[in-house]
């Protein structure tokens, strides 16, 4: 059964590249820079990226970070904590941005 969302798909990310090598060789050096050790480990990187790909529901990034966060240590413990954190934040966002029905409810004079 085919689906949107290909699995295979994942492997083919360079074929982005082919009409506009520039940018892309421009994005990855970037992101290859970002994703490097520094004053985050590898590990802690892949489980920010975890999560934040729930964040984002790209089921592409959950397949390529589920796969980083294994394989530089991390747990499935680990990777569901860093998800719940994930999914906090994202809700209580969606709720303090309630205060703006508040604020535009008591401009209205009915």
């Amino acid at each position: 059964m085919s689906h949107y969302y290909e699995e295979q798909d994942l492997d083919r990310f360079p074929e982005i590249g082919k009409h506009r090598p520039d940018l892309y060789d421009s994005f990855m050096n970037y992101y290859q820079g970002v994703m490097a050790a520094g004053a985050l480990t590898v590990r802690d990187k892949a489980l920010i990226a975890l999560a934040v790909a729930h964040t984002v529901q790209c089921p592409y990034c959950i397949d390529a970070y589920t796969r980083a966060a294994l394989s530089s240590g991390s747990n499935l413990e680990e990777m569901t904590e860093a998800i719940h954190v994930a999914a906090a934040i994202r809700g209580g966002a969606a709720l303090i941005h309630g205060l703006q029905v508040h604020n535009v409810a008591a401009k209205i004079t009915f």
